[in-house]
């Protein structure tokens, strides 16, 4: 579900909760478990050729940065600020794919030149990921989408990469602050790994088609669940 659409951390985070983990440890132990879905599929995808790391240089550089901040920023300060803000984003951003019916079908001239676009969204997403992180996958798809101009398969390929990279920074972040329980993260990676080397061929086969109505309904969720849980 990651892989196709985001929002696979609105599964596991609950999860690590419900283990009575403290608010940070469980997103810790999340970041470590999701290193390894995402990992797994953005290895795929540049075996694969759809992903060139030297394309997303300044993307991967700028959103480590944002990520380490974010990550540190969430050990020190209360993130449930966002709860009320993010929801309503969220379903803007489905309610405009839904009635953008040829938004992503194909490749188009982007509004941004992406070597702003990049650092600039990097930035921001990496933060945002590093701090609170659901729904990360669906912003960069959307503003892939938008600001670059690419189809909905490319950029979905593309989130991949930039995911693993805040995952991976934000992990790093979490364990030098004791944050992270590794017993249950890592039996949950190694699902992980299974589930985004899937999820990754199935973006590549089924492209738009399949991706385009998994990730509506899983970015619908994603906000129902959380205006649920924070009203």
């Amino acid at each position: 579900v990651d892989t196709l659409a985001g929002g696979g951390g609105l599964i596991t985070l609950p999860v690590l909760l419900s283990l009575g983990l403290p608010p940070q440890i469980a997103l810790g132990t999340n970041k470590l478990q999701s290193s390894f879905g995402s990992g797994s599929a953005t290895r795929h995808f540049v075996k694969k050729g759809a992903v060139s790391l030297q394309y997303y240089a300044w993307g991967i550089a700028c959103t480590a940065v944002g990520a380490t901040a974010g990550a540190f920023s969430v050990q020190l300060l209360h993130a449930d600020f966002l709860n009320h803000f993010i929801p309503f984003l969220l379903i803007a951003v489905a309610l405009y794919v839904l009635f953008s019916p040829r938004l992503g079908r194909l490749d188009r001239r982007g509004r941004i030149a992406p070597g702003v676009f990049f650092p600039l969204a990097g930035l921001l997403f990496g933060f945002y990921d590093g701090f609170f992180g659901p729904g990360v996958g669906s912003f960069w798809v959307i503003a892939m989408m938008l600001g670059v101009g690419f189809n909905m398969q490319r950029a979905t390929a593309g989130t991949k990469l930039l995911n693993f990279t805040s995952n991976f920074v934000s992990l790093v972040t979490f364990a030098v602050g004791g944050s992270v329980y590794y017993a249950a993260g890592l039996v949950m990676a190694a699902g992980q790994v299974l589930g985004g080397r899937l999820g990754a061929g199935l973006v590549l086969k089924g492209g738009t088609r399949l991706i385009r109505p998994i990730f509506i309904l899983v970015v619908l969720v994603i906000s129902l669940k959380l205006l649920f849980l924070h009203s």
